[in-house]
């Protein structure tokens, strides 16, 4: 399913594809996240977060 490692410009409710691929690791716990699914970023530390649980990690 995973195939590739795509470069992601996280921006205010949208992000940028800058090199082309199926997914992101979060920078949390490590987890594959498929560009499909991914709904949590921070735009300031330029990092994806698998879910909700692993954004509000972040910010504690």
């Amino acid at each position: 399913m995973y195939k590739k490692l795509a470069k992601i410009k996280y921006l205010p409710n949208k992000f940028e594809i800058i090199e082309s691929g199926d997914y992101v690791i979060c920078s949390v716990s490590g987890k594959k996240i498929s560009l499909d699914e991914l709904n949590y970023w921070n735009v300031e530390l330029q990092e994806p977060y698998f879910s909700y649980v692993e954004a509000s990690k972040k910010r504690n």
